[in-house]
């Protein structure tokens, strides 16, 4: 998979749709910072939880790209779903891209080092880079269990429809203040705090285990993205549904886990011997 890198700030070369939805969603926020209420907070973060935590760091991360558990279809889907509001794209695109990521991290082929500059790793290469999508090659070949699904090949295709639909439901009971702090700035905050894993801790924090890449552990990062920040452990045990490996490394998506675990929604959780 090709690597565009600095090279690649210019106007020719940016992602228009993905530029224009991205200043919008920014202007909305700092919109919404300025009519703040507690409800609305609370909201906030409750869903954010809901979809960084359940959908991203379990779902889309540890479940569907590297199979760190087993559970039902059932479960696998809501979780799936969950990511989707997060506006990463869909499951066979997320997947493939992350995939890609682990095989050449830090290389050439790495869709998001920081090597190509750390703006590139945090979002440059969303509104500049290529694009992984369902009917792409790349996707096809790094997300080949995914790309048979037929509910995955239409989650990645309409991933936008179910956050658009519930954003409408929003705003019908609840009112454009409610979706500009539920939608659209929970949506900012995720989409920072997670390209936070692969920018800042590709460039900064400890090394616990000497990889073959730039990974690094940050305990702000994880407390960000409910355990995502302890990126050293993941890339030294890319398999094990335990980032956090010590006590005090805080990773609340184990500590989710494990709950799952004890009511026998989730089995043959793989956790890393250290």
């Amino acid at each position: 998979m090709p690597v565009v890198g600095l090279k690649a700030y210019s106007l020719t070369k940016l992602n228009l749709v993905a530029a224009a939805i991205m200043a919008s969603l920014h202007v909305i926020a700092i919109w919404a910072l300025f009519h703040f209420t507690w409800s609305r907070l609370l909201a906030l973060i409750a869903v954010h939880w809901v979809v960084v935590g359940l959908g991203i760091s379990i779902g889309y991360h540890r479940l569907l790209t590297h199979r760190g558990f087993k559970t039902s279809k059932t479960v696998e889907y809501f979780l799936a779903l969950c990511g989707s509001f997060a506006l990463e794209g869909g499951p066979i695109f997320w997947v493939a891209t992350h995939r890609v990521h682990h095989q050449h991290s830090d290389k050439h082929g790495d869709p998001h080092t920081p090597r190509e500059g750390g703006f590139w790793a945090h979002m440059g290469w969303v509104l500049f880079g290529n694009r992984l999508h369902n009917q792409d090659p790349v996707a096809s070949k790094y997300a080949p269990d995914l790309g048979v699904d037929r509910f995955y090949q239409w989650l990645t295709k309409w991933h936008w429809l179910p956050m658009t639909v519930v954003a409408l439901l929003i705003l019908g009971f609840a009112g454009w203040g409610m979706v500009a702090w539920v939608m659209c700035l929970r949506i900012v905050l995720g989409l920072h705090f997670t390209w936070l894993v692969n920018s800042a801790t590709h460039m900064w924090g400890s090394r616990r285990f000497e990889t073959r890449d730039d990974s690094r552990n940050s305990w702000w990062v994880a407390l960000l993205t409910f355990g995502e920040g302890w990126h050293n452990n993941h890339h030294a045990h890319p398999v094990s549904a335990r980032h956090g490996l010590a006590w005090w490394e805080l990773d609340i998506s184990w500590l989710t886990l494990k709950l799952l675990r004890s009511v026998g929604l989730v089995w043959d959780v793989r956790v890393a011997k250290v």
